[in-house]
């Protein structure tokens, strides 16, 4: 029995409601389908990094740290950076450690995106980014990736340009379609904002998952766009612990003081026993430089699992997602036939309906490789098996 209340409100999201993602969860739970679904690692991360939790907790490491972050774990983020990117980042003014990276988006928009003013974003996207933009009073302005190779048309981000534009968001590589941008799209990105106020931010969490030997090419890479950009990322995705929820973003010391203004009020500091094991670990830079070819080899795996299944599978350059197309046999709507292959053929995925905020359906779903050899091949066994 729930608890009722006199109070009338207004809701600040009245549209937003329980999202197929959570009834996907439980309708896997239901039927222990298995797990292609979730973008997090069915497998364990590596013991080490865990010790170096467990050590810094018993030396007490237990209470606040700094509010920008460990100064030690900031200064292996900013060698990082340079080292990758060749981009220099003060570590005392433009990099914050954040309790998530979904804490530094939120913190960013809430920051830098005022009422009245407009976001332009990409669908299909991940489904925080216009409630964050809805929620400070501002509009997001939806553009539609194009189908089925997922490519920005700069053309129409020019024409969508007002001078109410005060934030681009990106997300490079991208969930869900698995597609990276390139050299020339951040020239096109470049030439579009130059002599403009408009912010960058670059949500790039899965930067170290970038197959098939090409470069990331993240908002660091380039001149012009680093000086107007906020840059996300996440540990989480980095080493396998989406649980500890620490991220980091980085961005000019100006942009930067308004998000801190935010985040000391959000969280203060993210998670003092995990930032002191980040940044003892990341003293090897092969923690996080083996993740391309790690991944790539799971979705190399899931490639050759589903070679004779009815779908088609689309190019992944990067992430640890996959797109696999049905139109050409059926047409049955993405949401219905993702609750099939769970009521009847026992494995998860997403339907990429739930990556855009008017629900366009293109007959396609959504794969996870972020998962152990045993789990990718059952499940693609079992996507086999699907008759459409």
């Amino acid at each position: 029995m729930t608890l009722a209340t006199p109070v009338q409100h207004r809701s600040k999201l009245p549209d937003v409601g329980t999202t197929i993602f959570t009834v996907i969860g439980q309708l896997s739970s239901q039927y222990e389908a298995i797990n292609l679904s979730q973008g997090a690692p069915s497998f364990p991360c590596d013991p080490a990094l865990v010790s170096k939790v467990t050590q810094a907790m018993a030396q007490g490491h237990n209470q606040y740290a700094a509010m920008t972050g460990l100064p030690s774990l900031k200064e292996r983020i900013a060698e990082k950076i340079a080292a990758l990117y060749g981009r220099h980042y003060d570590v005392q003014r433009e990099i914050a450690v954040t309790a998530s990276a979904s804490e530094a988006l939120y913190s960013a928009i809430s920051a830098l995106v005022h009422p009245g003013d407009e976001v332009i974003y990409f669908s299909p996207s991940f489904d925080s980014y216009a409630p964050i933009v809805r929620l400070q009073g501002a509009t997001p302005v939806a553009l539609n990736l194009s189908v089925p190779d997922f490519r920005i048309d700069w053309d129409q981000v020019q024409a969508a340009i007002s001078p109410r534009t005060r934030m681009l968001i990106l997300n490079t590589p991208h969930n869900p379609s698995g597609q990276v941008l390139s050299r020339d799209d951040l020239a096109s990105l470049a030439r579009l904002l130059r002599n403009t106020d408009i912010v960058v931010l670059s949500d790039e969490v899965y930067e170290h998952m970038v197959f098939d030997g090409q470069r990331h090419h993240g908002m660091a890479t380039h001149p012009e766009l680093a000086c107007r950009s906020v840059i996300v990322s996440s540990f989480g995705k980095t080493f396998h612990v989406t649980g500890w929820r620490v991220g980091y973003c980085v961005a000019p010391a100006a942009l930067m003081d308004e998000i801190l203004k935010v985040h000391q009020f959000m969280m203060f500091s993210a998670d003092t026993p995990m930032q002191h094991a980040f940044a003892d670990y990341m003293q090897d830079p092969n923690t996080y430089l083996h993740l391309a070819s790690f991944y790539q080899a799971k979705r190399d795996l899931m490639v050759a699992q589903l070679a004779d299944s009815p779908f088609r599978l689309l190019p992944t350059a990067g992430s640890f997602f996959m797109v696999a197309s049905y139109g050409h046999l059926s047409d049955e709507p993405d949401s219905q036939l993702v609750q099939r292959l769970i009521t009847q053929h026992g494995v998860a995925t997403i339907p990429m309906s739930a990556f855009y905020a008017d629900g366009t359906d293109n007959r396609l779903i959504r794969l996870s490789f972020a998962k152990d050899d045993a789990t990718i091949v059952a499940g693609c066994q079992a996507l086999c098996r699907v008759a459409l």
